[in-house]
């Protein structure tokens, strides 16, 4: 079976939180999931889960046999079975991947805007440079004169772009291919999201996303039963942020040597600021899973007005930049150009 992705995930969670509150047990809320199913991979997806569960397997058992669930939605599945929360987690389940989805969608957003923009900024140029430049070229000669200066440094640079054209195609196929490998592919977007852990101006983004999603795995963890130890366990093997992974890894040796969870969470620098405070009282009013939802929330609207902020700022630049350049080119021909009319004049 094929992984499910991001949405078809938010679908069966919701749909198995509607079918066990109604009081429908799983095998029979799967049952009836297969018989609505529109499509045949999802109807065959569920009809081996229902298969699966008539042999005697659990739940979670059966989901993980369809090798079609991501390993956080299966631990979280199982624990819930334990603890007889199956229903909560269900829920809790469909708002974390739509939380994730949200987020996804931002920052897709925020990259596709400025790699288009920049696409079509390239191919104006290389017009302008390429099959502009040399008309006017000709023209000057035709009228005793020639290109110098800006404009000859740009006449050459697309003579040598078109001697080279079969390099430049090559080099932007491979643009391409490096886009859609970091996209589209698990290990691309994994590596992407390492390198964007290091760079100067994504690391804050970065790690605001990630502490978002700990917090998140943090709530759906203690809804679903587990205590702050072993909450934070589960949470710290799914961490794929270098830094917060460290600030984890303190948070633990902080608990191994008995300091309260709040107090290490503080120490570890996971959180900062007022959402450490909240940590606080929230450890001694035993409202961790809502406090840490609410923090998980606050960040990923942080991390959605930066990336907002950074489209603002982006959009009007590249405009102007684009305009500034292909001005530039017209006019260190156009100048020349009308002094040699106004001297044949």
């Amino acid at each position: 079976m094929n992984p499910l992705n991001t949405q078809e995930l938010i679908f069966f969670s919701e749909q198995m939180n509607m079918i066990l509150r109604s009081g429908i047990s799983a095998l029979e809320g799967v049952t009836i999931m297969a018989e609505d199913a529109g499509d045949a991979q999802g109807a065959s997806l569920l009809k081996k889960i229902c298969e699966s569960m008539e042999q005697g397997e659990s739940f979670c058992q059966a989901l993980t046999g369809t090798n079609a669930f991501p390993p956080y939605f299966l631990h979280m599945t199982e624990i819930g079975e334990q603890s007889g929360r199956l229903e909560q987690v269900m829920e809790a389940l469909a708002r974390y991947y739509r939380q994730q989805t949200e987020i996804s969608s931002a920052i897709r957003s925020a990259v596709t805007y400025p790699l288009t923009m920049l696409g079509m900024m390239a191919v104006v140029i290389m017009v302008l440079i390429i099959k502009v430049m040399p008309i006017f070229d000709q023209v000057f000669r035709q009228l005793g004169g020639g290109l110098s200066g800006f404009s000859l440094g740009i006449f050459h640079l697309g003579q040598l772009l078109s001697r080279y054209s079969a390099v430049l195609v090559g080099l932007v196929l491979l643009l391409a291919v490096l886009i859609l490998y970091f996209a589209v592919t698990k290990t691309g977007r994994a590596r992407f999201g390492q390198l964007s852990a290091r760079l100067p101006f994504t690391k804050k983004l970065s790690l605001k996303i990630a502490t978002s999603r700990f917090a998140a795995g943090m709530s759906l963890c203690l809804k679903s039963g587990l205590d702050t130890d072993q909450s934070l366990e589960m949470v710290a093997r799914l961490t794929d942020h270098p830094i917060l992974q460290e600030k984890t890894a303190f948070c633990r040796k902080a608990l191994e040597e008995d300091h309260d969870f709040d107090s290490a969470i503080t120490k570890s620098g996971i959180f900062s600021g007022i959402q450490a405070r909240m940590v606080s009282i929230g450890f001694k009013t035993g409202s961790m899973d809502e406090v840490m939802e609410k923090i998980a929330g606050q960040y990923e609207e942080e991390a959605t007005e930066t990336i907002s902020r950074a489209i603002s700022f982006v959009e009007p630049t590249l405009v102007a930049l684009l305009s500034i350049l292909v001005g530039l080119i017209l006019l260190s021909v156009m100048l020349p150009l009308m002094s040699i009319m106004s001297t044949l004049g």
